[in-house]
């Protein structure tokens, strides 16, 4: 047993139950043994590959959405740039390399990493160390990013952050909990139902043993970002694998190794945990703040609104060895059996501003 899966069963012996969301916390995060802040788990060496990973092209579009958004707003002098999650950095150097087209974009620039990992802030500093741009990091969102324009990137950010499950019993909905059964990690259900009217009424033609999988985190990060945008102005643009409307009944929890799927419990802070992004959720939420909402549309359609594949073409022109790789990383990108359709674009903006590109 891993020294954080012993710690876990001690908390468990100590204080009872956790929550799935408590778990994950744990296994992402914690200190010495979380796994996003003992290692680098992304690109072929890591455990997935992310759209940053797989072609300059997904950032650039990033950035030339952010300088085009802050253009439509009257192109105001003080501005951030903030990223959430920002992996290995590759993400944000792309961004600020395409950005380059506007010029007075990037004078004064303020560009805030989100990050809470060491080993990360390391790899984005050295990533990002020649980009010309003036760049700090913060381990959460927090007020010091709320007093100018906010434009803000979350790619693969939601889906690491931590939910709770319910499973629809015959007595209601009841939350689903890590306990310890003989010497190994195991879900169990509480044993009373919660007293939630809202998932009560929200998910009443579930059948039994449906699941309902909630991020209070989330929603509360999407409507403070929201807040900022309403009243600031500026744009956040969220990119992640889930859902809208036609939110199901399945759990979508999972653990990811070696590019391949692991066993949930078995070794926490080993393998990365996520789950499908409830984007109904998040539109609501940033409803709720004071942002107009566009979105979700599927990431496919979103770029190549944004002129993904002619951006492609320009660079098959200018190295033709690399077209093979090129059309590769585009069906990817968009290719709706890949990523296309799976993965979505939400976007929010002051309710006054003018409708985003992509959209």
């Amino acid at each position: 047993m891993s020294a954080l899966r012993e710690r876990i069963a001690s908390l468990i012996a100590a204080q009872g139950p956790i929550s799935v969301a408590q778990f994950m916390t744990l296994a992402l995060h914690d200190a010495e043994g979380g796994y996003y802040a003992t290692r680098d788990p992304f690109g072929v060496a890591g455990d997935f590959i992310t759209a940053p990973e797989i072609s300059q092209m997904f950032g650039e579009m990033l950035g030339l959405w952010c300088v085009q958004v802050w253009h439509d707003q009257g192109q105001p002098k003080n501005k951030r740039l903030v990223e959430l999650g920002p992996g290995r950095g590759t993400l944000m150097a792309d961004a600020l390399r395409a950005a380059r087209v506007a010029p007075e974009f990037l004078l004064g620039l303020d560009v805030v990493m989100v990050e809470a990992s060491p080993v990360l802030q390391k790899a984005q500093a050295e990533k990002l160390k020649d980009c010309g741009a003036r760049i700090r990091w913060v381990t959460h969102f927090d007020d010091s990013l709320t007093d100018l324009p906010l434009l803000l990137l979350a790619n693969e950010f939601f889906d690491a952050l931590p939910i709770r499950q319910y499973v629809k019993t015959a007595r209601g909905w009841c939350e689903r909990m890590v306990v310890e059964k003989a010497g190994a990690l195991d879900f169990a259900l509480a044993p009373a139902p919660t007293p939630s009217a809202a998932i009560a009424a929200s998910r009443a033609a579930a059948p039994d043993g449906g699941v309902y999988e909630v991020s209070a985190s989330a929603t509360a990060l999407t409507e403070a970002i929201a807040r900022v945008i309403a009243e600031k102005g500026g744009g956040a643009l969220f990119l992640d694998y889930g859902y809208g409307e036609e939110a199901g009944y399945g759990e979508t929890l999972q653990a990811v190794g070696g590019h391949s799927f692991a066993d949930l419990l078995a070794a926490p802070g080993e393998d990365d945990l996520s789950a499908h992004v409830d984007f109904a959720a998040l539109a609501a939420a940033a409803q709720h703040g004071g942002a107009r909402v566009y979105g979700p549309r599927a990431q496919g359609e979103f770029l190549a609104d944004l002129g993904i594949t002619g951006r492609a073409e320009q660079l098959m022109k200018s190295n033709p060895d690399a077209a093979q790789g090129l059309f590769a990383a585009i069906e990817r990108l968009i290719g709706p059996q890949q990523m296309g359709n799976l993965f979505k674009a939400l976007a929010l903006l002051p309710p006054s501003a003018e409708k985003p590109p992509g959209f």
